[in-house]
């Protein structure tokens, strides 16, 4: 390394370690501020707030990165610019680029230092802040009880007093319990004095009251018909409460109960996510088809509402994966029950080893299916024949034609078939036609009781539930596809983020070369005017793709195109030491603006 590299390097490094813990203690300020009513005043020890406040600090680093190194470098080369040290290095023959070099080279490295953590440290931080944010949202206040004032942090009791005596005694004390779920204040005590002291490592809490009364009456059921309600009156010298003090102990939650969310998740682990996603997305589309076939079976009779081929083959993969991972499974329990069968005494060996025992079973089980078999057929002398035959034979009695007792006797004789044999009516087949009149009469009988009717109301449910099916699915696709959407939103910003330190280099270096003033005076101003647009602009384009306006790669990447183009037209005018920001720049372009209208407008002038 050179010694204008390590010049330019050293000048850059003290200013980026400084804004970027500058930056990061507002960002961190701006996110407790979230949570300020909510973590606070609950009685928590410092090195909570320690813990969670140095959580925040990593996941907040990747936002505060691009920021750090405008500032930085527009304050690097605005110090160079302002002590002529730039001037001197172009006047020995250096050009800008090669003077931005070093610092360029430190941002590569440094965005990709960026990636790496945003897609292995801050997911892992994520997902401890979350759990700790979570168990201090959820502890219950610090147990404070004030005097006047009636106090319900204790679940189930409202307590008051009016005078506090040091760190534990307790004047003229007045307790509503409603523990026991009752609406209304049914259960009253009152009390001169009392003391309230933590024991048994603070996990409880004892009241102690002197000198008191307990008041206690029976909640009506039944209304005004009911006999008057038990009451109960209840003088004590000395009564004790102990209170159950779970709710104001940080519970630590299991890190698993976040596992579904995205931003813990790196990228392989997003991947996996959509392709979940995808699969019942696919799902929710191939029901829809089986759907329409069962609503409609008389017109999917003789056709089939076949499914897009890409849903085929999206399902048929996602049933190969279902079917393996259940093959593997099943085959992990068969192994972990072979291996607890090995381990416990084996006591079916001795109906096994003994052949007698073997015999029976065997001769047991050939019973049991005789005696099935046997059950399975019924019987001649059953009463359903019986019944049947004494129809028939009542039946040939009273008819004359002998014509029609032989066709009768012809059908009743399946009887004799026996009981398995399929009994059916054989008819005289019909090759005549049928005649006004018949057809008319068919007519008349559809028409009066309303089939045509009945169907068309049929259709209508038909059509309604299928429209409600598809409406409650068409929500649930969208919401799975919003999803998706937001996971993609989650992978690319891995990226966009580290690149966002690179476009921040290339406006803030070639602007400081323009400005050529250090400090934190109008550097502080620029660097702010372009971090407030990149953020806006991040914000919109992430909006638009979570709405599906715009594909999510374009929306992640937005902001960063916008931008580029500021760093070039930026880095073209400090090659060329344009003055933007001095009026002298401007009055020259208005002239020139001038003399082109002239040249072009010569009657007018």
């Amino acid at each position: 390394m050179k010694k204008l590299d390590k010049l330019i390097l050293g000048s850059f490094l003290g200013p980026f370690l400084l804004t970027f813990l500058v930056v990061d203690f507002i960002l961190l300020t701006v996110n407790m501020l979230k949570y300020f009513d909510e973590i606070f005043g609950k009685g928590l020890g410092f090195w909570i707030y320690m813990e969670l406040i140095g959580y925040f600090v990593i996941s907040i680093s990747p936002m505060a990165l691009p920021l750090a190194v405008l500032l930085s470098s527009l304050m690097t080369f605005g110090n160079l610019g302002e002590h002529f040290e730039l001037t001197a290095i172009k006047s020995s023959g250096i050009s800008l680029l090669r003077a931005l070099r070093p610092i360029g080279i430190f941002v590569i490295f440094l965005a990709f230092a960026a990636y790496l953590s945003n897609n292995f440290l801050v997911p892992k931080v994520n997902l401890k802040t979350f759990s700790l944010l979570y168990d201090m949202r959820m502890k219950s206040p610090a147990l404070d009880i004030k005097a006047g004032v009636f106090y319900d942090g204790i679940p189930g009791y409202s307590i008051k007093v009016n005078e506090k005596v040091g760190d534990f005694g307790l004047k003229d004390i007045v307790i509503y319990n409603h523990s026991n779920g009752v609406q209304g204040n049914l259960n009253v005590t009152l009390a001169d004095s009392g003391a309230m002291e933590p024991f048994f490592n603070e996990n409880y809490m004892r009241l102690s009251l002197y000198n008191g009364q307990n008041y206690e009456e029976t909640r009506a059921t039944r209304g005004i018909s009911e006999k008057p309600v038990e009451f109960r009156r209840t003088t004590f010298d000395e009564n004790i409460i102990i209170f159950d003090l779970d709710a104001f102990r940080l519970n630590r939650t299991d890190e698993d109960a976040w596992s579904t969310n995205r931003s813990i998740k790196n990228i392989s682990e997003i991947k996996i996510g959509l392709d979940s996603i995808s699969t019942l997305v696919n799902d929710e589309q191939f029901q829809n088809y089986q759907t329409v076939e069962s609503i409609f079976p008389f017109f999917t009779r003789g056709r089939k509402l076949k499914p897009t081929d890409e849903i085929l083959q999206r399902k048929a993969l996602d049933d190969t994966v279902r079917v393996q991972k259940a093959r593997e499974e099943r085959a992990k329990r068969d192994s972990l029950e072979q291996i607890e069968n090995l381990k416990k005494p084996d006591s079916t060996n001795i109906l096994i080893e003994n052949p007698e025992s073997r015999n029976l079973a065997i001769g047991e089980d050939s019973a049991l299916k005789k005696s099935v078999t046997a059950t399975s057929i019924p019987a001649r002398s059953d009463s359903i024949f019986k019944k049947r035959k004494l129809a028939r034979d009542r039946k040939l009695l009273s008819l004359t034609d002998s014509s029609e007792k032989a066709r009768i006797s012809s059908f009743d004789s399946s009887f004799n078939d026996g009981p398995g044999t399929e009994i059916i009516e054989k008819k005289p087949s019909r090759t005549a036609s049928l005649t006004k009149e018949e057809k008319d009469l068919i007519d008349s009988v559809v028409n009066e009781r309303g089939y045509f009717s009945n169907a068309i109301t049929m259709a209508l449910n038909n059509s309604r539930n299928l429209k409600n099916n598809f409406d409650q699915k068409k929500l649930r696709i969208d919401l799975h596809e919003r999803e998706y959407r937001r996971y993609q939103i989650a992978w690319y910003q891995k990226y966009t983020q580290a690149f966002a330190c690179f476009v921040m280099f290339m406006i803030g270096a070639p602007l400081g070369a323009i400005i050529k003033k250090g400090g934190l005076g109008m550097p502080v101003l620029i660097s702010i005017i372009f971090f407030i647009i990149y953020y806006m602009l991040t914000i919109s384009g992430e909006k638009w793709a979570k709405e599906g306006l715009v594909d999510p790669l374009f929306g992640t990447w937005f902001s960063n195109l916008c931008l580029i183009p500021f760093g070039l037209f930026f880095l073209k005018q400090a090659r060329k030491d344009a003055r933007l920001f001095e009026p002298d720049f401007y009055i020259e372009i208005w002239r020139k603006l001038q003399k082109r209208y002239k040249v072009l407008n010569p009657k007018r002038t």
